[in-house]
């Protein structure tokens, strides 16, 4: 199922506190975006990454891994649906999830994300339509394409542009959107 087909935002237009954009050309400038926004992170919050295969995803993934120190190899969870890698510094654990093979919300319910969302950072690939209410306050990531960058070796990965989107209250305190607008624009 497409993002498009399950809805690109969990609640209203108005409802946006936080909507930032920035590029990103190569897969380590994506690792290196997840691990800035890791520092943002804390136990509780809901991160759902959407965009086409090949997009980032879980390249982006692998960032917030590192960023917040967790155990293993972050890959992509399409066959196992969901892998909870825990923390090495004492911080919250991320729980990573494709939901990429899921069709509904039952099938969702069925993996009991919210058993673990208040002791981790939950980042959902593929979950936009069906994960956002399982928190207050919402960070989205949608990924898509954009121009080809300048330089030849780069040219492979193409220049990816993030358009991320908070919902709720954790996202309308200004340190968050502060905080967070930095972590986007630093390089």
């Amino acid at each position: 199922m497409t993002d498009e087909a399950r809805g690109d935002a969990p609640e209203e237009e108005s409802s946006v506190v936080l909507d930032e954009r920035v590029s990103v050309a190569t897969a380590a400038e994506m690792r290196n975006l997840g691990q800035r926004l890791a520092a943002l992170f804390r136990a509780g919050d809901l991160v759902v990454l959407s965009g086409p295969l090949g997009a980032g995803k879980t390249t982006l993934a692998q960032g917030i891994g590192a960023g917040l120190g967790v155990r293993g190899q972050v890959t992509s969870p399409t066959f196992v649906i969901a892998r909870i890698h825990p923390s090495l510094r004492g911080g919250p654990d991320l729980v990573h999830a494709d939901a990429y093979r899921l069709g509904s919300r039952a099938e969702v319910d069925d993996l009991d994300l919210d058993t673990d969302l208040a002791t981790a950072v939950t980042v959902v690939e593929w979950g936009a339509g069906l994960v956002e209410d399982l928190a207050d306050s919402v960070l989205t990531v949608s990924i898509e394409a954009g121009s080809p960058p300048a330089e030849a070796e780069e040219a492979a990965e193409g220049t990816r542009v993030l358009r991320v989107r908070g919902f709720g209250d954790r996202w309308r305190q200004p340190p968050a959107v502060a905080a967070a607008h930095r972590a986007l624009t630093e390089q």
